[in-house]
């Protein structure tokens, strides 16, 4: 267990350093291919770091060799929309708060509400349908897997061709060219390709350390993926909000958790449907009602333009509210 430990911790070292690598290239890539900078958090910075957790499903769907292992897989599709609704938001709270010193506006939120709020709208109704699912058997359910890969190709269609409202932010040099004021497009996105790899590699090796810590726990591992991998494959996207936050650049923190939202409840979902019965028990429902009502927490905030740092910590207390209801669970049975 020692040593899975200090694997854990060089892995999570490794991931938050990749990331450094990849936010910066991100940014280059949406100047370079002049792609808006809202786009460049709900698409580009969204699907590199979804990768991780949407292939873990998709092995697990697919590639199980029984039920139990296909249970990881829908496991892990619901519990990535939990873990970035209340701890990756939360974590931007908090970010903002401890580096308030060192940012120009300090404790303020610089993002576009409307937008946001839009795209927390678009979740909960795609979130809702998928859940209701669970709860249902019939013979047609495997084909609405592609109707959820469908809605998430149309949505990233529509960020990527609508206009933001843009702010002229300085970018920082390209790392593996710091001299270089104008890098070119194959170093950009070879910095970019590159962090990746080392991203995935990096939740790989935390996420099969996991595994060694469930068969150590004796925890059932729908369970583990519901609690503990999402928390690992997840790490991207809270790496990369501490990252944006720290460089006032928290609307690209938020817009790539929102963008990384729409992608948990589409396609690792579509992947459950389509070769998983997609039948929830208590812990699978318990993880999406507290997923549901951290984002209309969210949602309620932003259409009353109450929205704050402080507001956003506490939806990590939702995740504290699951543990103790998983618990509960596990207890009766």
């Amino acid at each position: 267990m020692i040593l899975s430990g200090i694997t854990m911790l060089l892995s999570a070292l490794l991931i938050y350093f990749s990331c450094e690598f990849f936010v910066n290239s991100i940014e280059w890539v949406g100047k370079a291919f002049n792609i808006s900078k809202n786009a460049v958090g709900t698409v580009l910075a969204a699907f590199g770091t979804a990768l991780p957790e949407s292939i873990v499903t998709l092995i697990a769907v697919v590639f199980g060799a029984n039920s139990s292992q296909k249970d990881i897989g829908v496991g892990s599709a619901l519990g990535g929309p939990l873990v970035l609704s209340t701890i990756a938001y939360a974590v931007v709270g908090v970010s903002i708060i401890m580096f308030s010193s060192k940012r120009k506006i300090g404790k303020h939120i610089k993002i576009n509400a409307r937008k946001l709020g839009r795209d927390q709208i678009w979740f909960m109704c795609i979130f809702v349908f998928k859940v209701a699912l669970g709860f249902v058997a019939f013979s047609i359910k495997h084909w609405l897997g592609f109707l959820f890969l469908a809605v998430y190709v149309l949505y990233s269609y529509g960020e990527l061709k609508a206009g933001a409202e843009e702010t002229e932010e300085k970018l920082e040099p390209l790392k593996i060219s710091p001299k270089n004021t104008h890098p070119t497009k194959i170093m950009i996105l070879g910095q970019t390709i590159v962090s990746l790899v080392f991203i995935f590699a990096g939740s790989q090796i935390f996420v099969h350390n996991l595994g060694s810590l469930s068969s150590f726990l004796g925890v059932p591992p729908h369970i583990i993926a519901l609690i503990l991998s999402p928390v690992a494959t997840e790490l991207p996207e809270t790496l990369n909000a501490v990252i944006w936050v720290r460089q006032g650049k928290e609307n690209l923190a938020l817009a790539n958790i929102s963008g990384s939202m729409m992608i948990q409840a589409t396609v690792p979902s579509a992947l459950g449907i389509i070769f998983t019965p997609w039948m929830f028990d208590k812990s699978l429902a318990l993880s999406a009602f507290i997923t549901f009502i951290a984002i209309l927490f969210l949602w309620i905030t932003l259409r009353k333009s109450h929205l704050s740092a402080w507001r956003l910590s506490l939806n990590a207390l939702l995740y504290v509210v699951f543990i103790v209801g998983i618990l509960f669970i596990k207890s009766c049975i």
